[in-house]
Order: C-alpha cells, then sequence, then structure tokens
C-alpha cells in the first residue's frame, strides 16, 4: 500500500481530473471535478485538493470558507468539505479512508485557524457515512434536505 498525500490542486492534476469516473448509483451523492473544478479553483473561499498516489490525481474535494458553511455550524473556523469522490477505477483501495484520515493535519499545517469540519451525507450512502465515521467524523445530530433527500450533518475536531 503506497502513502498517498493530500495536496492544493494545480494545473499539472487538471487533465487527470477530468478524466473522473463515477457509476451513477455514486455520482448521485456527489460531483465530479469536472463540474466544480473551475468555480472552485476561482473562487477565493473555497480550496480544491487533490488526494494524490504518488503523481496520480486518486481522488478530489473541495473545503469551503464561504457562508455556505454556516447552513451546517454556527462555528466561524469550520470548514466545509464538499464534492469528495474516488476515480471509480481507483476505489477500493483505501485512498478516501487514508485522505479523510489525513484531512485534520492537512488543515492544521496548511490552513491554520481552522478547528472544525463539517459535511452533509445523504442519509442513503450508507458507505460514505461509514468512511466518515471511521475517520474521526460524528454525526451531529443535525437534519437537512438537500436535493435528493434527507442529509445528515457530520461534523470533525481538527
Amino acid at each position: 500500500m503506497t502513502d498517498i498525500n493530500l495536496d492544493f490542486y494545480r494545473s499539472e492534476y487538471r487533465e487527470e481530473l477530468l478524466k473522473f469516473e463515477l457509476p451513477e448509483e455514486q455520482a448521485q451523492f456527489t460531483a465530479l471535478p469536472a463540474d466544480k473544478l473551475e468555480e472552485a479553483w476561482i473562487a477565493p473561499d473555497q480550496y480544491p485538493i487533490v488526494i494524490a498516489d504518488g503523481h496520480n490525481s486518486v481522488g478530489f474535494f473541495i473545503l469551503h470558507s464561504s457562508d455556505r458553511v454556516k447552513d451546517y455550524t454556527n462555528n466561524p473556523k469550520a470548514l466545509l468539505l464538499t464534492a469528495l469522490s474516488i476515480d471509480h477505477s481507483r476505489q477500493g483501495r483505501g485512498y478516501a479512508k487514508r485522505a479523510m484520515g489525513q484531512l485534520a493535519g492537512f488543515i492544521r499545517e496548511s490552513l491554520p485557524g481552522f478547528d472544525e469540519i463539517v459535511l452533509a451525507v445523504n442519509k442513503r450512502n450508507v458507505a460514505a457515512q461509514k468512511l466518515y465515521e471511521k475517520t474521526g467524523f460524528r454525526d451531529t445530530g443535525e437534519r437537512r434536505m438537500g436535493k435528493i433527500g434527507e442529509q445528515f450533518i457530520y461534523s470533525c475536531p481538527i
């Protein structure tokens, strides 16, 4: 098993990220990098993050410090995690688990001043719920209605 690392998006990751694919049962719960990359890269309050295995982009997500965070927590020092995906051809290798396990340390080092990560996970996305729970997130008990149903709000201290 190789080490992975989290890295801020850079243009050299673009080509590989644009090729990401997900099966429909997963795509309904997240967004592909191709759908979010441009907006996230230019927004001053969004941080597109690449999950890299060596020089290969295997995963992607976005951290937000925008007003959107207020929909999930009252904590002004929180970041919102969205759009987590692992390219379908690279799933099942523990990339997401290892990346989420490294996230708090990455934020402490690269985005100091934040002390919480929040996210919304669909009630039907049990695999994602298990991933987040195994990597330090907890269900806050808060619920929101999303585009495709009820969302559980999860939190992880940094």
